[in-house]
């Protein structure tokens, strides 16, 4: 018991010590020459505090090396400087580089991020929503899990007053959102491929249910039957049941049972990386006996073994964009104005869809 109470007082001596030496709210108000309450309005108010005695606030904060609580913050009520990042797979290249955008913008805004996967699970990114709402975060950028019904409306129970904007999905006028054409996206690559002479193309898209590869799909049969085709002819479509290049693997198998169609376009790269592989294992060589093409253009496409063609996403756009929308959304209050933004994908063809290689002129 003796050698118990020597620790507990060593503990608490040490806790004093380290509370001595670190900067307190008041070291930062004296060393300024202002109120606490000043100091509090600069971190938690600014727009309450003249410029002079922000300035003067915020050289004492930095000469200090002061860290304000956000135990206290949330305590207090007070929105946190945490900014919440729920996307469905973050072992995706593709979340991983909108997620790096994100960072970097909140960054220079004195924000950092929380990054949350819902692994595309509705349940999940419920929890995670009321657990980030219980964090007193500033704000969400969710990629829904959920796909919307046949008005557009999102199926999502979003906390009361959280600020959300969803990233990589198409709200409707309710919500802030950014987003990339993914119809456009789509058809872009297909018709490509029939121009190229592909009577039939296969697509693997994700799982059933996820917005943005419905909206593929829609896109592909779009180029099939704007070029005078018939889809049920034309088209062979696989639904993966993930987003990596497992998947990928698996979705070609099922296209190998049958007849294989002489182009195959994926949902996204990690896909394609995959139908590469299956394709590779079986002995059938990419682009001479099947043209391939992704989706996203992640780092890797460019340095495949075969370098793959694929739609390029605006991802660092994508990413500053919607950090810019939610940190508006969450200072706008009741004035603030839902904005959707769609940005434009582009076509970059590689080696991988390479007609010449097959012997045909593109």
């Amino acid at each position: 018991m003796a050698s118990s109470s020597v620790a507990s007082a060593v503990i608490a001596a040490e806790d004093a010590r380290r509370a001595r030496a670190t900067p307190q709210i008041r070291d930062v108000a004296a060393l300024a020459g202002v109120s606490v309450g000043t100091v509090s309005n600069v971190i938690n108010h600014p727009e309450r505090v003249t410029a002079r005695t922000r300035t003067l606030v915020e050289d004492a904060i930095a000469e200090l090396q002061f860290i304000p609580n956000q135990q206290a913050r949330v305590i207090a009520g007070l929105s946190s400087d945490v900014i919440g990042l729920v996307v469905l797979d973050t072992a995706s290249p593709f979340y991983m580089g909108a997620s790096r955008a994100v960072e970097h913008a909140v960054r220079q805004a004195g924000h950092v991020v929380m990054l949350c996967n819902s692994e595309s699970d509705v349940e999940r990114e419920r929890e995670l929503l009321t657990m980030l709402a219980a964090q007193r975060v500033r704000g969400v950028l969710l990629t829904p899990a959920d796909q919307a019904d046949d008005e557009g409306v999102i199926n999502i129970e979003i906390p009361n007053g959280l600020p959300v904007v969803f990233l990589d999905y198409e709200g409707g006028p309710d919500e802030c959102s950014i987003s990339v054409d993914n119809v456009l996206g789509a058809r872009l690559a297909v018709e490509h491929l029939l121009r190229q002479g592909h009577e039939r193309v296969a697509f693997i898209g994700g799982p059933p249910g996820l917005r943005q590869f419905t909206q593929r799909s829609k896109g592909v049969i779009d180029a099939i039957v704007g070029a005078g085709l018939d889809p049920d002819t034309a088209l062979v479509e696989v639904s993966a049941s993930g987003l990596g290049v497992p998947e990928g693997e698996r979705a070609v198998e099922l296209l190998l049972a049958g007849d294989l169609p002489s182009a195959i376009f994926c949902g996204n790269d990690m896909l394609a990386f995959g139908a590469y592989r299956g394709l590779s294992r079986s002995g059938i060589r990419v682009p001479e006996d099947v043209v391939l093409i992704g989706y996203d253009d992640i780092d890797f496409a460019q340095d495949w073994v075969v370098p793959i063609s694929t739609v390029r996403q605006p991802i660092g756009e994508l990413g500053s964009l919607a950090a810019q929308l939610l940190l508006e959304h969450a200072v706008g209050g009741e004035a603030h104005v839902h904005r959707q933004i769609v940005l434009t994908p582009e076509l970059v063809l590689r080696a991988s869809s390479d007609q010449r290689v097959r012997g045909a002129t593109v």
